[in-house]
């Protein structure tokens, strides 16, 4: 009985492993077949609900390629053929507009129908390595489950897929799809001269990365300076308000500091207010006649006439933006840092007081050899936001001060910014996925590997 039960088990475990395409070389002639007459292997052997809800998915996608598919693979490929034209209609003796193609809608009806091409091959595999289970149970002479038994597993062990379905489908549709179909948009020309659907656009290939980095271009002679900024703005970001906020917190924390929770509370008093709140009111207090040039008139540090280019001049408002940054983040840090600093074993500290070493010392040896180690990847994240911290550059600066030098951008753009105006503004949305694309690339490289690389990845119980 014990003997039966483990072969039972293995040859459960050998069925769970196998795949689809070694089902179809080890299968037999109907587990083959199963591949092109979905189900065909269940109907054979008896399990009609399972065959039939699968060959109602092969009918349900052949019917969808006939009527929908098969044009919008075509449409895909040639992005629209026919303009919107205006014709003259003899029976009303008017003009009338004749509707053409949408390279919009070509371009996502493509990418819909090539994901479900691709289910419906995924669908294919399952249809066979369902008919070679079903096969490999009969040559063992286990019992075959039923349609009952295939909805109890759903319940136990297959439950996993009762509870990823609407997830997972969820992202497919509303995230994977679309990013996909604004990758595409970087190939093609769609700009301010293609729109929709008074004219097509098409496929140009690489031609936009080319513009993008060649040298001399218009394109290139902006994003490179905008790339630049958007680096030193994230480092600078980051790691002031990480500092100071660790700093602030060490010194709230420390044994002779009184009214601790006081302190705090004025803190965390700057996060209870929106962060757009805050920044309009810093935008407002630097201007040109706010509050603080009025002060500085007023005591006669500058001129009557005279302002502080606090926004307007390109190397001043870069230093601006991360000093209120600084003021804006360091509340975030500290508490971050405060709920670690709590955590340091006091033994650690004691040992260094028992061995000399002074206040220095420790926090170089003991609390930010800590600290590092346990926020790191808080740091990474707090990079990837900074560089894509829309909020703070365009609710300061707007990125300006403008130059004629830039294409669409300010001094004080960073590549979402600058994307956002190229979109919104200028309508040239293939330059904006070009640039989607590149930060991607570039988090998502630094991001790997600024992770694999340190002590939180590589030894996780350093400090445990």
């Amino acid at each position: 009985m014990a003997r039966r039960k483990g072969k039972k088990s293995n040859i459960n475990t050998s069925l769970r492993d196998i795949g689809g395409i070694a089902s179809f070389i080890q299968g037999n002639g109907i587990t083959k077949l199963s591949a092109l007459v979905f189900g065909l292997g269940n109907l054979v052997h008896k399990q009609i609900i399972r065959g039939l809800l699968m060959l109602f998915v092969e009918i349900v996608y052949i019917y969808y390629m006939i009527t929908v598919g098969f044009n919008s693979i075509a449409d895909f490929i040639t992005l629209g053929t026919g303009v919107q034209a205006e014709a003259f209609n003899e029976a009303k003796q008017i003009y009338e507009y004749v509707p053409g193609d949408n390279s919009m809608l070509c371009l996502l009806y493509g990418v819909v129908t090539i994901f479900l091409t691709l289910g419906f091959a995924l669908f294919a595999m399952t249809s066979v390595r369902s008919a070679y289970v079903t096969q490999k149970k009969i040559e063992y002479g286990e019992a075959i489950p039923s349609f009952k038994d295939d909805l109890a597993s759903l319940k136990e062990q297959n439950l996993h897929k009762s509870l990823l379905f609407l997830p997972v489908s969820g992202v497919l549709c509303f995230t994977i799809v679309p990013l996909v179909f604004m990758i595409l948009i970087a190939f093609t020309n769609y700009d301010k001269n293609h729109q929709t659907p008074g004219n097509l656009f098409d496929w140009v290939g690489f031609k936009n990365f080319s513009a993008m980095f060649a040298q001399n271009g218009s394109l290139s002679n902006t994003f490179w300076p905008v790339l630049n900024w958007t680096i030193i703005w994230a480092v600078f970001a980051t790691f002031s308000c990480y500092i100071f906020g660790m700093l602030l917190a060490i010194v709230i924390n420390r044994e002779g500091t009184r009214y601790k929770k006081f302190w705090r509370f004025i803190f965390i008093m700057s996060i209870a207010v929106p962060q757009f709140v805050s920044l309009l009111t810093m935008r407002t207090i630097f201007n040109t006649n706010g509050p603080v040039n009025a002060m500085l008139r007023n005591i006669g540090i500058i001129g009557p006439t005279e302002a502080i280019p606090f926004f307007t001049d390109s190397t001043l408002a870069k230093i601006t933006i991360i000093c209120i940054n600084v003021w804006i983040g360091v509340p975030f840090s500290m508490l971050t840092t405060t709920g670690i600093l709590q955590n340091i074993p006091k033994d650690l500290y004691e040992a260094a007081k028992v061995d000399g070493a002074n206040a220095i010392v420790i926090f170089f040896k003991i609390t930010l050899p800590y600290m590092l180690f346990i926020t790191t990847p808080y740091l990474i994240t707090s990079f990837v936001g900074n560089i894509n911290n829309f909020n703070v550059i365009f609710l300061l600066s707007g990125g300006g001060p403008e130059s004629l030098e830039y294409y669409y951008a300010g001094k004080t753009d960073l590549l979402v910014t600058w994307l956002y105006k190229l979109t919104i503004t200028n309508k040239d949305y293939n330059l904006g996925a070009v640039i989607g694309i590149v930060v991607f690339i570039i988090l998502a490289i630094l991001s790997l590997l600024t992770y694999r690389h340190t002590g939180s990845y590589k030894d996780e119980e350093a400090f445990q």
